[in-house]
């Protein structure tokens, strides 16, 4: 499953555009940002509450350590309670993560995952190596109700065992993660998660729609080939 454009709320379009293009050195054109096969609209949020909406980039494994070297430069890491600033995730997962935040408290995320391929750059890492977007986090009152639509009208399964406040709905290129609404961000455990006014678009799944309407995001699919 591929998250092919995310429609993201806002405070200043032209501030958080600067912040893709200086800070994380992605191609920005006017409103929309660009990660590989997906695209960012950024759009003036006006009414829309922002704050708290999770959003991952896949980086390739083999590069992680020098994309974590490239992070730290740039921005502060985002820590757990005991201290940690680096993820590593074994069983179903077969990852690692660094988080970091963004302009309007964005929960910023790169991950590395060994089951994608390598990539034959070397050296010091570039904003321009990451993939695509992979995750975008998406709150319920009812977790799993929404997974339960994901899987029927996209045909999503859980990339790792799921609860009544978690699931991970894709693969490891692209993920909705479905978290209860009262469930504070990983690894602060601050920020209750956000996602009003948040619109995906799927590729390579069947066209369909999921929304929560009291919650403000909207989910999409149309059919779509690989380029």
């Amino acid at each position: 499953m591929r998250l092919l454009h995310l429609t993201l709320p806002v405070s200043d379009v032209t501030g958080v555009a600067a912040y893709f293009r200086d800070v994380l050195q992605l191609p920005v054109s006017g409103n929309r940002i660009r990660i590989g096969w997906s695209t960012i609209e950024l759009r003036l949020a006006e009414d829309v509450a922002v704050g708290g909406v999770h959003l991952a980039f896949n980086v390739p494994d083999n590069r992680f350590a020098a994309a974590m070297t490239w992070l730290r430069e740039r921005t502060p890491l985002q820590r757990n309670p005991a201290g940690l600033d680096y993820f590593a995730l074994e069983s179903s997962w077969q990852s690692q993560s660094v988080y970091f935040t963004g302009p309007d408290g964005l929960i910023l995320e790169l991950i590395g995952r060994r089951r994608l391929p390598c990539s034959p750059q070397e050296g010091a890492f570039h904003g321009s190596e990451m993939t695509c977007l992979s995750e975008v986090g998406l709150p319920s009152h009812d977790v799993d109700s929404v997974r339960l639509q994901a899987a029927g009208r996209f045909g999503l399964q859980p990339i790792s065992a799921p609860s009544a406040q978690f699931a991970p709905m894709g693969d490891d290129e692209g993920l909705l993660i479905v978290v209860a609404a009262d469930r504070r961000w990983f690894p602060e455990q601050k920020d209750l998660p956000n996602a009003r006014g948040l619109q995906v678009l799927l590729g390579d799944v069947p066209a369909g729609e999921l929304r929560d309407a009291g919650l403000g995001w909207e989910v999409r699919a149309v059919p779509h080939r690989r380029g």
